[in-house]
């Protein structure tokens, strides 16, 4: 019998599966940044730095002692963490790698198939293996070093075959991020980057996709069978929905109220439900998340739990935008409030707030406004500029 859980219940288990119900400004190690991530699954990773960039903001979201410097240690000197995809580049606890050889193959046969139609022309395996070993007699090269004049638009198979090949071989697993100077790529042997314990180890498909799902669910607390397959993007839909259905006898029905009050079916562990439905109430504060942050990634389960729409409109040309270039969600307690358009200003050391728009139902209350700038100036100090700049009309889209 399914148990049912409210849409309050439900936003604080999936918060806390998130790690935002951890107190934001206990003082964190390199070790206790790594377990943050590891409780995540990954952190996604962007070249944007409107404010910060995303990999940064999402961790910084969860505890405001965070610094850029654990996590560069965390890959370049401990090699706990490798970057890689999942639904797009992210930072990924390195014991995970033999599951990711899986997708390294899954990758080789779909680039492998389609290059003709990309290219025009057929795979030359000699382009390949020349770079591979060049890397393997010289070591780590950037990307930049690979001579790019003739680089054409369109994606990374239009590029200079070199540099084309760096990007396949580290799509399939040969070449690994060995580290990243002004965000651009290192790449090395996989082998000389990955620990040897994780780059040695095999799994089968089976285990492989028990291990996906079952590790995916642990961190969405609940899900259905196709939210299970989203979460990493390892395994197909078909493949997650029959794991669910062939452990049956682990997982508890649960019937999830959406924001708009109607049942949706998912699917949580028997073993810790009790905890599970336990779950804490976050802390009170008004917090910035980054576009990318995974309690959002998954739009439509945002769109469920918290009645939030939000999508990037980077792409989108600026007169059909809706809100913004890079517009922040904003979070306080479990409830999304609104969002806010902002960039550093690193030389004139100020954090200008160019528009804010809050929620149906949100009230434009002064203490609203003191957690908001609370949380700003805490942005700022973070971004490394002095002072929050609001400019005159920053207030006009509240209705």
């Amino acid at each position: 019998m399914a148990i049912l859980i409210s849409n309050a219940q439900a936003r604080k288990i999936f918060m806390e599966r998130q790690g935002l119900s951890r107190p934001p400004q206990k003082a964190m190690t390199r070790s206790e940044l790594y377990e943050l991530i590891h409780d995540l699954g990954f952190v996604q990773v962007d070249s944007i730095s409107t404010v910060e960039r995303a990999h940064h903001q999402i961790l910084f979201s969860r505890n405001q002692t965070y610094r850029p410097k654990h996590l560069s240690g965390l890959i370049e000197k401990d090699r706990l963490l490798f970057e890689h995809w999942t639904h797009d580049a992210s930072v990924i606890p390195s014991c995970f790698f033999p599951y990711w050889k899986h997708r390294f193959a899954r990758e080789e046969a779909r680039i492998r198939a389609n290059w003709t139609k990309w290219q025009g022309r057929n795979f030359d395996e000699a382009v390949f293996d020349e770079t591979l070993a060049r890397i393997a007699e010289n070591g780590s090269l950037l990307s930049r070093d690979i001579k790019v004049d003739d680089h054409k638009s369109g994606g990374w198979w239009n590029w200079h075959p070199n540099k084309t090949a760096l990007e396949f071989l580290w799509r399939t697993g040969k070449l690994s991020i060995a580290a990243r100077e002004n965000f651009q790529k290192v790449y090395d042997l996989s082998e000389r980057v990955i620990p040897a314990e994780h780059h040695a180890a095999e799994v089968d498909h089976d285990a492989f996709v028990d291990w996906a799902c079952r590790e995916a669910l642990k961190r969405l607390g609940f899900a259905t069978s196709g939210e299970i397959a989203a979460f990493w993007d390892l395994v197909t839909p078909a493949e997650a929905k029959t794991w669910v259905e062939s452990h049956q006898d682990e997982l508890q029905p649960v019937t999830l109220e959406g924001i708009d009050g109607k049942p949706r079916l998912s699917y949580a562990f028997v073993e810790g439900i009790d905890n599970l439905l336990d779950a804490p109430e976050p802390p009170a504060r008004i917090r910035v998340l980054s576009p990318f942050d995974p309690l959002l990634r998954d739009r439509k389960r945002a769109e469920r739990l918290f009645g939030f729409y939000y999508r990037i409109e980077i792409f989108v040309p600026e007169p059909q935008r809706q809100y913004g270039y890079y517009v922040f969600p904003l979070l306080e307690g479990d409830r999304m409030i609104g969002r806010i358009d902002m960039k550093a200003d690193r030389k004139a050391g100020t954090l200008d707030v160019k528009r804010l728009w809050l929620e149906v139902g949100v009230r434009a209350v002064p203490g609203r406004f003191d957690k908001l700038d609370a949380e700003l100036v805490r942005v700022a100090r973070f971004a490394g500029v002095e002072r929050v700049n609001y400019l005159d009309d920053w207030k006009s889209a509240i209705k």
